[in-house]
């Protein structure tokens, strides 16, 4: 049984569902500091002017050391980011099949008031579309002590995996003999061999969110999101 154990993104990038997509589980890791200009609450999109961030306001000042499941919506985002998506990609070839679905995304997410929902929200959506079998649970369905490795190692154990799926970028900090150890073999992602597809707006740019993939290709989108590499 292979897991994957990750923060929570907004509308994240291919390269983020090629990595879930290959797992029987993910854990969205929420219970973690939330950090300030990461992922957690943007992503970017391409539009006729460059690449343009999409960021969802958060009450942050004064809240240093807040998880990220305690991270909570500022201000009314989500028609400012829809007539965004929808200025940048009106004439993309699938835009018009998919802005009815999307849109009702952005409609239930109006209503929810923590950030961590809202990314639970298209996270799931999103798996749905490019028909990804793997499970999504939150971190609180587990018991959660000690440090980040501590707290990884304990939920890879208690959902019964023997393999763990990580990012490249966690390779710095990661206690894999930990995981070693306890009988949980350490698989590393990597990005390399992404297939480009008809994007608009100029040259092609792999770095920006799934939404892109979603709109340009329709219902190839799968095959556009597996790293040929990994």
């Amino acid at each position: 049984m292979r897991i994957a154990i990750i923060q929570s993104c907004y509308v994240p990038w291919k390269g983020f569902f090629d990595l879930i997509g290959r797992c029987d589980e993910y854990v969205i890791f929420d219970r973690v500091q939330y950090a300030k200009r990461h992922w957690h609450n943007r992503n970017r999109i391409k539009t006729a002017a460059g690449l343009e961030w999409l960021t969802i306001p958060v009450l942050s000042k004064g809240r240093y050391a807040q998880p990220i499941d305690e991270v909570e919506i500022e201000k009314p985002w989500t028609e400012r980011h829809w007539r965004a998506l929808e200025l940048a990609y009106r004439r993309a070839p699938f835009f018009e099949a998919l802005a009815p679905t999307v849109r009702s995304w952005y409609e239930r997410a109006d209503k929810e008031k923590r950030l961590t929902d809202v990314n639970a929200l298209f996270l799931r959506e999103i798996a749905n579309l490019l028909g990804l079998g793997t499970r999504i649970v939150r971190d609180t369905d587990y018991p959660s002590h000690g440090g980040k490795t501590e707290r990884l190692l304990g939920i890879a154990r208690a959902a019964g995996a023997d393999r763990y799926l990580s990012g490249p970028s966690a390779r710095a900090y990661f206690d894999e003999a930990a995981f070693t150890a306890a009988g949980v073999a350490v698989e590393w992602m990597s990005y390399e061999g992404y297939p480009e597809y008809p994007q608009l707006h100029g040259k092609f740019e792999h770095e920006v969110s799934v939404l892109d993939v979603l709109f340009s290709t329709g219902p190839d989108a799968p095959r556009y999101c597996h790293a040929r590499a990994a």
